[in-house]
């Protein structure tokens, strides 16, 4: 009994059931993980070390670094027993989810350092900002876009999209509800003079019927209570072959932000936003999930292409 309690208390914790989930697929250093876990790293090395005591994960050291991995010879029969219980209810979720997508991420990054560009990577980017600066990307992959093209951003806020959008299409329509961040908008792209910014909600879009070659909604679906009227708003307001790209958060289980940041919706799952999208007479071209950046603290987003039949 007292090696069962010990392994009980072991995965009593929830963050070394995630050290032991990420370790059982890869070796990682301290750093890798606090990046795949979103946590301090006093807080993973507190960890690492209960399980480095428990000879439930072991350490290798190449050159400089350490790296950690799964033991499973290590536990004992009782301890891997429960580990598989409890290993595989976790996978099934949120939190896992979120994990796996870093994790993914952290490795993709990992082996690109094997290439001669790889290893250049610390210093290739500050190099071509030196000699070049960074403003050209945005406006070399807007340039893309058909020149006679009216664009939407629905959630405009203060404008971001609309002025990197202005320069390359025949005009921008920003919907947003509120004032204040229209105000700042306008002042954005005063330089402007095929700018339209008009008040209104997801729900009710103050724009006419096929209105629009193509919109934006990023990072607002999860504001708006009713999410097949604001898709169906989106589709009326498009022109037959009209594009909506939508960005937002993948399906999460932080319920704190929806009392903290008026979140409607703890992001969104695939299947429900396309039955959604189809409910609103939309087709989904494209779901994609985004790569998570390194210093993200919010969940993983994706980004959906939707659009309306011709």
């Amino acid at each position: 009994m007292e090696e069962v309690s010990k392994d009980l208390g072991l995965l009593s914790e929830p963050v070394r059931v995630r050290l032991l989930t990420v370790l059982h697929e890869a070796e990682l250093g301290v750093t890798e993980l606090c990046r795949v876990l979103q946590l301090p790293q006093s807080t993973v090395s507190r960890h690492l070390k209960a399980l480095r005591v428990a000879h439930w994960i072991r350490r290798r050291t190449v050159g400089t670094h350490s790296l950690y991995g799964a033991d499973p010879d290590g536990m004992d029969d009782v301890g891997q027993r429960l580990w598989d219980i409890v290993g595989e209810a976790f996978a099934t979720t949120l939190q896992a989810s979120e994990d796996r997508a870093r994790l993914a991420a952290t490795l993709a990054d990992r082996a690109g350092e094997d290439s001669f560009f790889g290893r250049m990577h610390g210093s290739w980017d500050a190099l071509r900002r030196e000699l070049f600066g960074d403003a050209f990307l945005v406006p070399a992959l807007t340039a893309l876009l058909p020149s006679d093209y009216v664009v939407a951003d629905l959630g405009c806020g203060t404008g971001p999209a609309l002025a990197a959008l202005a320069p390359v299409v025949r005009s921008v329509i920003g919907v947003d509800r509120e004032p204040r961040m229209l105000e700042a908008a306008a002042a954005r792209l005063s330089a402007h003079d095929n700018v339209d910014l008009r008040r209104g909600p997801l729900t009710a879009l103050p724009l006419a019927d096929e209105e629009v070659d193509a919109a934006l909604c990023v990072l607002v679906l999860h504001h708006v209570d009713d999410v097949r009227l604001a898709l169906s708003e989106a589709r009326r307001t498009l022109r037959p072959g009209g594009r909506l790209v939508v960005v937002d958060m993948v399906a999460h289980d932080r319920e704190d932000w929806m009392r903290a940041m008026g979140h409607r919706h703890l992001g969104f799952r695939q299947q429900l936003l396309e039955r959604h999208a189809s409910t609103a007479g939309l087709s989904t071209v494209r779901f994609a999930a985004l790569p998570p950046a390194p210093d993200a603290q919010g969940p993983p987003l994706f980004l959906a292409v939707l659009t309306r039949a011709r």
